[in-house]
């Protein structure tokens, strides 16, 4: 006998013990000996282990049933499958026995036993099998009408069966329904709910023609004269199985919905209040099928909103008005009134609730809610009933979020020139919302105060500067739950959250007369013990400061009599150590603000808080908001004086250089450069030095930003401290001009290093000149060997960059560079490196260039560049004849389109200089040359090559931007021409006049881009592929200009996106037969532009439909479903109600990918594609279990318990969780 069997059997020997503690212990060890994963039992172990146990569920004592309960779990996992239909037969049979002890503990074994079984997704087929062998007795014990616990029991375990396994009991759905189905008649009303509960649960995963039959009795019995009670549960069952299927409602709401609004009008509330109930679920669970019946149940709402049959609210306003003087103790406060039989508050409540899911869900209708709705939800702010008036809040936050101004898919610029009406309507009615709310804030009630500053502090958010000239009736009421002993502390908190969010959102003036009153209060609440109201507070005290002397405008108030107060009370948060963290960082941020704001009035108090700075600056806890502080208070317009602590302080932030928290970093260099800029006479030499030395392991290419940030501190200390940066320039040079030849630089650090550049030539330093930069600057490309590895691209433009910069700030020096890098592009001795850098060089220093007298001798030097091996070199001089070009048009543009009319094989060429030279030249310059250069672009837009024709459309496109009333027309008619070459053309020209700034061309734009847009029903593969481009640069840049025409357009791009079988051919390559599809590329670009759609025009898209065309992605090439991948991880984050009805149909590609293999003997890139595929799917698996309720899904539930199963998959799950919780994550504390 093992070991474990020998234990095991002397644990059963003690279980038979008469001492209940010996039964006790020996059953607790057993329950941990089957938690640990290594335990193996043999049969004759597990038969006497499940005897033994089953034995002890009927043990007098109750701890030992509980424990041995408990051992049912991990053991169904540790036994064979017969062992476990043992169980549950034996728990099925004493599920009916006449003893409650032994029905209840019996009860909790099958749920427990239910909770263990292994998926079916692992393969295991325990489940099904046990649970089928449950089931049957289950319906029998719930049709058994004689004992109420047996069946609610039974029902229960039922439920979680359903929730968990529904999938595997298929062949017992029908049983199940045809039992559960009587139950919603039954007199006991616990029954009939819990009937409904495990109906919910069966229409999820029960077959359509199922769904339909219970979905027709339901209707049948409600279209009968069945009795109200029954009624209820019938408008109850269906609620409760929308909710849980509510896309499989949406075929039978023609029938359902006329019946509920019938019975709306039954005198009965219980009644009502499920019918709301219902209609809340079909508008959230099918918003598309609600649509035709939306008015009616708006209405409905209404209606009911105001149903309130046992209370006059006109007598109690006449009443409070009387009182308002001050009679409290007399006057019956609203909440006071109760009557018990009073259901009529339900009714309303379920309105409400119905009204923010109507709201929610159709934006489109926005101007109608704000002429219908908003009025009645505003009257109805007065309701007696707490839990419904916070409800009616919530509608009304609801219909705020929505008008939102900053949609995503408007730009900014966009959104200024757009008319919003829903918040001109929204302005209108502040005042009534105001008035509503004025008087009950001063509610004794704390959640009605609550409600109404959360309304408030979402409308001041919508509306900023809307609640300026109501601010004499709101502070009342914002001053007495600040100052009302029996306010609670979350009601204080929500108070400063919208004194906050009022003071940030409206002008300072506004509250001026107001601070005698509302300073004392928010001061005290500094002082408060409890953490949260004092960090909240000091929040508003910042911002209060501000209000008191805003620095960007003249002075009107004199704040004298407020500063001691909001000094002394911040001060006091300021020095003391036993803090909450958030409370330190806020107090030193609030002082920095004081300090900042109020210099003038702080006298002698100034030096000793400085000083508490500089310790504050000492410690690694606040360090980084001191040094914020300190950001704020140096860049003071009022000058504070920091020379008691301006010596100490620079070796601590040069310190910080050092270490490895990016942001102290990033904030210590913004600190250094203001104080660099603001004192430059009082910096230590000495410590300057000590700052240099720490930069120059912060200028590389491993952290851009931070980078570019120390180079534009390093141009401030030029200007500020020439004679340092002389002495310590040599290591900080090397490094910047290493930064130069980086192929990462990008525009922002570029600048910044240029000016850094210019900034080093105006310090006059030895060894700091022109001359020594520029050999410097270019020494690595001259002196380049023929073996060395070549430059990047970007590096040379970088270069030139700089040379420009330089030639700018030492104008003397431009004529000779000029002339040395034109002898060098023409030097048959120099490198092609050296002669793309003068390229580029004369073309970054084009203005100069164009200036300096006769320019045969660079045309001359271009037009040979052109015949160079070198493709960077011709690209190079390309470039550079059209930015010389562009600067003096008389001179280069008729020379320009000469050539390209006489020189085709330099065609390619000229053109790009042409385009650089339409693109960099002024409008008004460019309008004599406008015919002829239409011209000739025309004569080329039919070219066979497909690049020449790309330049040629850019062109086109740029140059339509000149004189866009006269050259769209012009653009539109050669749309009608019959070759598909230049239909193409002229489509891609479009393309180029749309940016995402406002431009004059849009106007016309908008008036014929319908007509570009019909392209994409052109019979040419290559026209519809360029029309989809043209699209999605417009859906993208500037949304506005299609939206009107998405009703035509979606159709025709739905249409491309479907694979069409006759564009997929056969090629042979050698022995073997290689599949083309070319399809492929425009189906790419149709599914680009549903994706930017998401982002830009949502409100304007059919998700449903949208959806549809997805899930056919899903299933079709490697990079089309890279895509749709992505779109359905966004998907669920804007949709995820509609996301989570297609649930079942998104999941199986899901699926197929993350479980798909690649064939054996296929080549690496196979491999990696097919590893970045499933990486792709689990992050749109991830994306899909963020959403709420998706837990409710069996499919979903089934396919998350097999990727925790599956070793690979739970470990690229694990991986792309910690993925996305690593963009998200705080910055690490420093500890070296």
């Amino acid at each position: 006998m093992s070991n474990v069997s020998f234990h095991i059997s002397n644990l059963l020997e003690k279980m038979t013990s008469t001492d209940k503690d010996f039964r006790f212990m020996a059953t607790n060890d057993l329950m941990l000996e089957l938690q640990k994963d290594s335990i193996k039992l043999d049969e004759d172990s597990e038969k006497k282990v499940v005897k033994m146990l089953l034995k002890l569920l009927e043990d007098k004592n109750g701890e030992v049933q509980n424990l041995a309960v408990k051992c049912l779990g991990p053991l169904v996992g540790k036994v064979k499958e017969y062992q476990v239909e043992t169980i549950v037969d034996t728990l099925c049979t004493n599920m009916l026995s006449d003893k409650e002890q032994l029905r209840d503990i019996s009860g909790m074994g099958l749920k427990t036993v239910i909770s263990e079984l292994p998926p079916a997704s692992t393969g295991s087929a325990m489940a099904a099998n046990v649970c089928k062998k449950i089931t049957s007795q289950l319906t029998g014990a719930i049709g058994k009408q004689e004992d109420v616990s047996v069946q609610l029991e039974a029902l229960d375990i039922l439920s979680d069966m359903l929730s968990r396994l529904g999938g595997a009991l298929f062949s017992f759905h029908s049983s199940i329904l045809h039992c559960l189905v009587p139950q919603l008649t039954s007199p006991r009303l616990a029954v009939r709910k819990r009937a409904i509960v495990a109906l919910g649960h069966l229409v999820m995963t029960c077959s359509t023609n199922l769904f339909s039959e219970l979905m027709e009795q339901l209707l049948a019995e409600l279209e009968g004269d069945a009795s109200t009670s029954t009624t209820r549960t019938y408008i109850q069952c269906i609620g409760g199985i929308s909710r849980q299927a509510g896309h499989r409602v949406g075929a039978h709401l023609p029938r359902i919905v006329p019946l509920v609004v019938k019975f709306c009008a039954v005198e009965d509330d219980e009644v009502r209040e499920y019918c709301f109930q219902a209609f809340e679920s079909f508008v959230r669970r099918c918003p598309k099928e609600m649509g035709p019946y939306i008015p009616s149940v708006i209405n409905l709402c209404l209606k009911y909103l105001t149903h309130d049959p046992n209370y006059n609210y006109d007598s109690d306003e006449d009443e409070m008005m009387e009182t308002e003087d001050g009679e409290d103790d007399e006057q019956e406060s609203d909440d006071e009134y109760s009557d018990d039989d009073d259901m009529s508050w339900k009714v309303r409540r379920a309105a409400a609730k119905c009204v923010a899911a109507i709201i929610s869900t159709r934006r489109d209708l926005l101007q109608d809610f704000y002429q219908a709705l908003s009025p009645v939800l505003i009257s109805r702010f007065k309701e007696r009933e707490e839990n419904v008036k916070a409800d009616i809040f919530g509608a009304y936050i609801v219909l705020l979020r929505q008008t939102q101004p900053g949609q995503s898919w408007l730009r900014p610029s966009e959104v200024a020139t757009k008319e919003n009406v829903p918040l001109t309507m929204l302005q209108n009615q502040v005042p009534h919302i105001v008035k509503a709310l004025q008087r009950q804030l001063k509610d004794r009630s704390i959640k009605s105060r609550q409600g109404c500053f959360s309304v408030l502090t979402e409308l001041a958010g919508v509306l900023p500067g809307s609640l300026a000239e109501h601010i004499p009736a709101l502070v009342p009421g914002i001053i007495f739950s600040l100052t009302d002993r029996a306010s609670s502390s979350n009601m204080r908190i929500d108070t400063l959250a919208f004194l906050h969010v009022l003071l940030c959102t409206h002008p300072p003036e506004a509250f001026h007369a107001h601070l005698p009153l509302l300073l004392p209060p928010v001061v005290a609440c500094v002082s408060d013990p409890f953490y949260k109201i004092t960090s909240e507070a000091l929040l508003v005290t910042q911002q209060l400061v501000k209000v008191l002397r805003p620095l960007d405008r003249p002075l009107t108030l004199d704040p004298q009599p407020y500063v001691k107060d909001i000094f002394t009370a911040t001060l006091m948060r300021l020095k003391a150590a036993d803090l909450d963290q958030e409370v330190k960082e806020r107090a030193i941020a609030c002082m920095g603000h004081i300090m900042a704001h109020l210099r003038d009035w702080l006298g002698d108090d100034l030096k000793p808080t400085l000083l508490i700075f500089l310790e504050r600056l000492k410690n690694e806890i606040t360090r980084l908001p001191t040094v914020k502080a300190l950001i704020l208070v140096a860049g003071s317009p009022l000058r504070v004086d920091l020379q008691p602590i301006i010596d100490d302080t620079l070796p601590i932030l040069a310190s910080f250089l050092r270490k490895n928290q990016r942001a102290l970093k990033l904030a210590t260099l913004a600190a250094l450069d203001v104080l660099a800029r603001n004192y430059r006479t009082v910096l230590p030499p000495a410590t300057i030095e000590a700052v240099l030395g720490e930069l120059p392991p912060l200028i590389g290419e491993n952290d851009m930003h931070v980078a570019q940030v120390a180079v534009g501190f390093l141009t401030t200390l030029a200007k500020a401290h020439p004679s340092s940066l002389a002495k310590a320039s040599g290591p900080i040079l090397s490094e910047v001009l290493q930064l130069v030849y980086s192929p990462l630089l990008q525009a922002g650090a570029l600048t910044a290093i240029t000016g850094f550049f210019q900034a080093l030539l105006d310090t006059r330093a030895p060894r700091l000149g022109y001359g020594e930069l520029k050999k410097r600057l270019t020494g690595p490309i001259y002196e380049a060997g023929p073996d060395s590895p070549p430059f990047h691209k970007q590096a040379h433009h970088s270069v030139a960059k700089c040379l420009a910069a330089l030639v700018a700030a030492c104008p003397q020096e431009a004529t000779g560079t000029v002339g040395q890098f034109i002898r060098d592009a023409q030097s048959s001795r120099s490198s092609a490196g050296v002669k793309v850098l003068a390229f580029l060089a004369l073309a970054e220093m084009g203005q100069v260039v164009a200036g300096m007298g006769p320019q045969r001798e660079l045309k001359t030097v271009l037009l040979e560049a052109f015949s160079s091996p070198s493709e960077e070199v011709r690209s190079a001089a390309s470039y550079t004849l059209g930015c010389v070009g562009a600067r003096n048009l008389p001179e280069y543009l008729p020379f320009l389109l000469a050539e390209i009319s006489s020189q085709p094989r330099r065609q390619y060429l000229l053109l790009h200089s042409l385009k650089e030279t339409i693109g960099a030249a002024p409008a008004d310059g460019l309008q004599p040359y406008v015919e002829d250069i239409w011209a000739l672009l025309f004569r080329h837009c039919e070219c066979s090559e497909e690049g020449t024709r790309n330049v040629v459309a850019e062109c086109l496109g740029k140059l339509a931007l000149v004189d866009p009333a006269q050259l769209l027309a012009q653009l539109q008619k050669q749309l009608l021409a019959g070759s598909p070459h230049a239909r193409s053309t002229v489509v891609t020209a479009i393309k180029f006049t749309i940016s995402d700034q406002p431009q004059p061309v849009d106007v016309l734009l908008k008036d014929c881009i319908g007509d570009f847009l019909k392209t994409l029903q052109d019979p040419d593969l290559n026209v519809r592929r360029v029309a989809l481009a043209l699209f999605n640069s417009a859906a993208h840049n500037k949304p506005s200009l299609i939206r009107d025409f998405l009703d035509n357009t979606l159709p025709h791009l739905y249409t491309e996106t479907k694979v069409r079988k006759e564009l997929i051919r056969e090629v042979e390559m050698g022995p073997f037969k290689h599949t083309v599809d070319d399809g492929l590329d425009v189906r790419k670009a149709a599914f680009e532009c549903m994706y930017t759609l998401l982002e830009s025009c949502l409100d304007r898209l059919d998700i449903y439909e949208y959806l549809n065309h997805v899930e056919d992605g899903l299933k079709d090439h490697y990079d089309i479903r890279m895509l749709t991948f992505i779109m359905l991880a966004r998907l669920s984050a804007l949709c995820p109600n509609i996301v989570l009805q297609r649930l079942d149909r998104l999941v199986e590609p899901l699926r197929a990918t993350c479980t798909s293999k690649v064939k054996a003997g296929s080549v690496k890139q196979e491999f990696e594609k097919q590893d970045e595929l499933k990486r792709s799917a689990m992050r749109a698996v991830a994306a899909l279990l963020t959403i709420p309720e998706v837990e409710k899904s069996p499919v979903m539930a089934e396919f998350s318990s097999q990727i925790r199963s599956n070793p690979e998959m739970a470990s690229l799950f694990e991986s792309i969780q910690k993925d996305s919780a690593s963009l998200y994550a705080p910055e690490s504390m420093d500890l070296s």
